[in-house]
């Protein structure tokens, strides 16, 4: 409630508005508390108004302020305007006084004072001081009118308490003087004095108190309001006056008068606080993404209009690239590319002139290459005709006077750990005050601000670059088509602070037309996790080459991931395809069961496998297990970053997998595009994702042929035999040649060293001609340089010579050696 206004009047009170007097114990004066929103319409109205200007708070609410408060001009000759030596020398006005009426309007942002004749609805007249103070900050309320009643001041004057100004004796123990308290003591004690104050609310009203030069007080319980600091305010023009005379020498650079220092003391204070605010806009203004295109454009944009007519900024080459931080200091070779161009001019007045994306090396005798070299602001406070020629002449074939000849101009260096990345040119236009000293201080803190986002968004670039390149190195190359079957890949990073991962997927090509699919996550992200998952890799793709069941494979993995150390666990699901026998083996390793879509009826099921503990837990075993599968087939292998969404259970994105796996697409492309737009894009997903997809086509029948050769060198020419006449019932008369040379020497070979069992040849015609030659011996060929004297060593030189690839490869019964001949363009 409205504190001193809760007492009745003492007998013999004068008529009219019931005010009550000032407290004589507390010396607290009655006050009216009305609150002006916005529109002009009165949001608050206490009881101490309703009381002095009498009318109840709910016919005020909501209406025009102008319609309550109609003051009036002093009575000549009342002695009511005339006594003005207490309360400072405030004007009589006939009608709205023009500080309360520009108050109510919104035209003055600043207190303003006055003392006036008040005509209230009961017919009676009061002599009333009034004060209104513009309220800041981001609420509906506009203005505070607070109003006394002269008389009970007068009275409480005459009791001795002249001494105390009106602000004490609103509030004792707190007001504005010379031996005012330091604002974290005045914190303290706010909420000693007004007990429902908050201590965040004390700070706010004490940064208030510093900022705008008068107090706050809170005189109800729901009510904060500010009053005057003191009662001898200056009239408003005197005022005024002294101001601009203060404002005119400083502006000169001339001595201010002793009698207008304060005033340039409160102009200087003011003009401080401006850029200080200034600084502070355009700190949170950049600096919002960590792109460095957008922090360029942030940068420009905060600092024109406001200080600056034209931006332009420039960086240097090397951080605009996203390399490395730059090394050296700039010299006349530098190249500086124009990032960013902001103006208030008529659009396209500067594109053509200076576009964007443009670099440029600076001479060193201009101001630019002044600024770029010593790291400090350069200031030019008019570029004059001759300067504006020397800078016009860097320009080829283009005339830039026009654009800035007579304007301020303002260079300061955008710099990191005192290195400069680049500058920005400042531009004012003729009629506006030229750049200062202040200005340039300004500049240069609003320039290493800049400077160090920049620096954070060019090394977050070049880190996104690094990564980028170690992860897109560490994924596999994988052809679209392998024996037997056609594959699809998908990657997609979790984040873009999480762009280096763990997961990944590959295929790799296996003896007997077989294909091994492997997709693996290693848990957690950055560095570490992608060099676990690069060895990993590297050992599967090891391991498969030496034909290794998936179980094994798995478990060699494991022991390997031990010897590395315990810090990482992997996920492994690994498969083996066999185009020719129409199976799949596979093994897991704590990875998601893989999907597969059958061709016959376009069903989509969750292959059954044993799930097995992850990589690098240690002494467990793996199970490995086989399903048939029928050409046509879809095999669909991913991480768990595409399935698992947290917060949701995991067998929800393991059905929304299966059905959008089964879709019907018209290629394996548009497959994978189905499964990331219903799976990979939904809310919360943060894990990278890797996805592997295999259309199992299958080898017909027809297109493998085997012969079983005894270890009888006789086998040889019957093995020639049998390889002509198979590639000419496949009408490939053309790979005749090459092919039984090489079958040749490699019969040769395996009926030498096999022991005990028969030597195996077989042709396959897939994607191209498949030769393998099986034999007992465990011992792998290696190719070797034969003398001019030496009778063997020849024979792999000429199957390394003629095939399109060749190999070796341990089996459980010996060694396969094998190698490729590419197929005629018809027949692929």
């Amino acid at each position: 409630m409205d504190r001193g206004t809760e007492r009745d009047a003492p007998p013999g009170h004068r008529a009219g508005p019931d005010t009550g007097p000032a407290d004589p114990v507390t010396g607290r004066v009655p006050l009216a508390v009305v609150v002006v929103d916005r529109d002009g319409l009165v949001s608050h109205w206490s009881r101490g108004a309703g009381r002095l200007f009498a009318l109840p708070k709910e016919e005020a609410i909501g209406r025009p302020a102008p319609d309550l408060l109609p003051v009036s001009g002093a009575l000549p000759g009342d002695g009511r305007g005339d006594d003005d030596s207490a309360y400072g020398a405030y004007p009589d006005h006939g009608g709205l006084g023009p500080g309360l009426e520009s108050s109510l309007d919104g035209r003055l942002s600043y207190p303003s004072a006055g003392r006036a004749r008040l005509t209230v609805p009961a017919g009676a007249r009061v002599d009333v001081l009034w004060w209104a103070y513009p309220l800041v900050g981001p609420g509906p309320e506009r203005l505070l009118v607070l109003a006394a009643d002269a008389d009970g001041l007068r009275r409480d004057h005459a009791d001795g308490s002249a001494g105390a100004s009106v602000v004490e004796r609103i509030a004792p123990g707190f007001a504005l003087h010379t031996d005012f308290p330091g604002a974290d003591e005045l914190a303290r004690r706010l909420p000693e004095i007004l007990p429902s104050m908050s201590v965040g609310e004390s700070a706010r009203i004490v940064a208030q108190i510093l900022e705008l030069g008068y107090p706050v007080l809170e005189f109800s319980q729901s009510d904060r309001v500010p009053v005057t600091p003191d009662w001898g305010v200056p009239r408003r023009a005197e005022r005024r006056a002294r101001r601009e005379r203060a404002a005119r020498a400083l502006a000169a650079g001339e001595p201010v008068p002793d009698e207008l220092r304060d005033e340039a003391e409160d102009l200087e204070y003011a003009a401080v606080r401006e850029r200080l605010e200034f600084l502070n806009e355009v700190s949170g203004a950049i600096g919002t993404s960590l792109d460095l295109a957008r922090t360029v454009v942030e940068v420009s944009r905060a600092v024109v209009p406001r200080f600056t007519d034209v931006a332009g900024t420039y960086l240097r080459e090397q951080v605009v690239a996203g390399e490395g931080f730059p090394d050296g200091v700039p010299d006349t070779t530098t190249m500086w590319h124009r990032v960013a161009l902001e103006h208030t001019d008529e659009p396209g007045h500067w594109d053509d002139v200076v576009p964007v994306g443009e670099a440029m090396p600076f001479p060193a005798h201009t101001p630019f290459f002044q600024c770029m070299t010593s790291g400090e602001p350069v200031l030019v406070p008019r570029i004059t005709e001759e300067m504006g020629n020397a800078i016009a002449s860097q320009f080829e074939k283009r005339d830039i006077r026009p654009l800035i000849t007579g304007r301020s101009m303002l260079l300061v260096p955008l710099k990191a750990r005192q290195v400069v990345l680049g500058f920005m040119i400042l531009l004012r236009h003729p009629e506006r005050p030229v750049f200062n000293d202040m200005d340039r201080v300004t500049g240069a803190e609003l320039a290493a601000r800049a400077g160090l986002v920049l620096d954070n968004a060019r090394m977050y670039t070049h880190q996104e670059n690094v990564a980028e390149t170690l992860q897109d190195s560490m994924l596999p190359r994988i052809p679209a088509r392998m024996a037997g079957c056609d594959i699809a890949t998908r990657y997609l990073p979790g984040t873009l602070l999480g762009r280096v991962g763990g997961d990944w997927f590959d295929a790799v090509k296996l003896p007997g037309a077989r294909t091994a699919l492997v997709v693996g996550d290693v848990m957690g992200h950055g560095l570490g996790s992608a060099a676990m998952m690069g060895q990993l890799r590297t050992a599967v793709q090891t391991m498969a080459g030496l034909d290794l069941p998936p179980a094994q494979l798995l478990r060699n993995l494991d022991d390997l991931a031990q010897r590395l150390g315990d810090t990482h666990l992997a996920t492994c699901l690994y498969a083996v395809y066999d185009p020719v026998a129409g199976e799949l083996r596979l093994a897991n390793a704590g990875h998601i069961p893989p999907v597969l879509v059958r061709a016959e009826d376009g069903a989509s099921e969750l292959i059954d496998l044993p799930t097995g503990a992850p990589i690098g837990v240690g002494g467990v075993p793996f199970e490995s297990v086989r399903v048939p599968v029928a050409p046509g087939d879809r095999l669909v292998m991913c991480t768990d970053g595409l399935v698992e969404v947290r917060g949701e259970d995991i067998g929800v994105g393991l059905a929304t997998l299966c059905e959008s796996a089964a879709h019907p697409a018209a290629s394996m492309d548009d497959a994978c595009d189905t499964i990331i737009r219903a799976l990979g894009t939904r809310g919360g997903r943060k894990d990278d994702v890797a996805l592997l997809m295999a259309r199992l086509t299958g080898i017909e029948p027809d297109a493998v042929a085997e012969w079983s050769l005894a270890r009888d060198p006789a086998e040889v020419g019957r093995a020639r035999a049998a390889v002509r006449e198979q590639l000419h019932d496949w009408g490939l008369p053309k790979l005749v040649g090459p092919a039984e040379l090489m079958v040749s020497e490699l019969v040769t070979n395996a009926v030498r060293h096999s022991h005990a069992r028969p030597v195996t040849l077989r042709l396959v015609r897939a994607d191209t001609l498949l030769c393998e030659v099986d034999d007992d011996d465990h011992d792998l060929p290696a190719l070797r340089s034969a003398g001019p004297e030496d009778e063997a060593g020849r024979g792999l030189r000429v199957v390394s010579t003629l095939a399109r690839a060749w190999g070796a490869s341990r089996t459980n019964a010996g060694k396969t050696v094998w190698f490729e001949l590419t197929l005629p363009a018809r027949h692929r």
